[in-house]
Parts: structure tokens; sequence; C-alpha cells
């Protein structure tokens, strides 16, 4: 499975604590990112990380664009919901072409941790028959 990562500033080292949390599970899939996001938690946990751009500069839309083409199973995506964004029209088309394209997102750490428990279990072995 491809599992997209993101993470708003203040949300970055919530992310890199959860992938420490599930590397193992993490580890056994390929994770892509936009290039803060990617950078920080592939130097905190080890995990190989695909580098897109940095959200600001069309890192959200390259995912984005991966979405659309159904090449991304999961997102987790940690916004920052009480800090204003100046790319957070960004952010909302990510979720909505996540909920056109049915990929499972999430946008907080318990969210997060029933997915990736999930992708554990095989929940999301039906995205490989979409494919």
């Amino acid at each position: 499975m491809k599992i997209a990562l993101i993470a708003h500033d203040t949300k970055k080292e919530l992310m890199v604590q959860i992938c420490i949390a599930y590397k193992g599970i993490l580890s056994k899939h390929t994770l892509i990112g936009t290039g803060g996001t990617s950078h920080v938690v592939s130097e905190a946990s080890g995990l190989p990380v695909q580098a897109f751009l940095s959200g600001s500069l069309g890192g959200d839309q390259q995912i984005g664009a991966c979405i659309a083409y159904n090449e991304v199973d999961l997102v987790l995506f940690f916004r920052d919901p009480l800090t204003v964004k100046t790319h957070e029209p960004d952010a909302a088309s990510i979720i909505k072409l996540c909920d056109v394209h049915n990929i499972p997102v999430a946008t907080n750490l318990a969210t997060a941790e029933v997915l990736i428990l999930g992708l554990e279990r095989g929940d999301f072995d039906w995205r490989n028959i979409v494919k």
C-alpha cells in the first residue's frame, strides 16, 4: 500500500511520534509525503519516505494528483485547525479528493491509529482490487 504523509508545521512532531510508534507496520508499505514532513519523519524514524515539494510550494497538489490517479491507498494528514494557513484551499482539496476517490484519510491522531491498525489487519486489502 502507498501511504501519503502530510502535516502542518505544528503537527509534524505528532506525525513523527506516530510513525515511530507504528514503524513496524509502516515499514511494510511505501511512504510518500510533502517535503518538510517527509524529511522530518525520515530523519527521526529511519523510515524511507519519498519526498515531494513542500506543501506550500505545490507538494499538496502533487499528492492530490497521486490521489486522483489512484496511486495512494491511505492518507495521514495532520492538520492544525486552529492556525490559518495561506495554502488552506490545498488542504481542503486533498480531503475532497479522498472523499471523491474513496481513499481513507485521517486528520488527527485517533483516526490515524485506527487506520494504521486496520492496515495491519488487512482491512484495506480491497484497495488492491480497486487498482
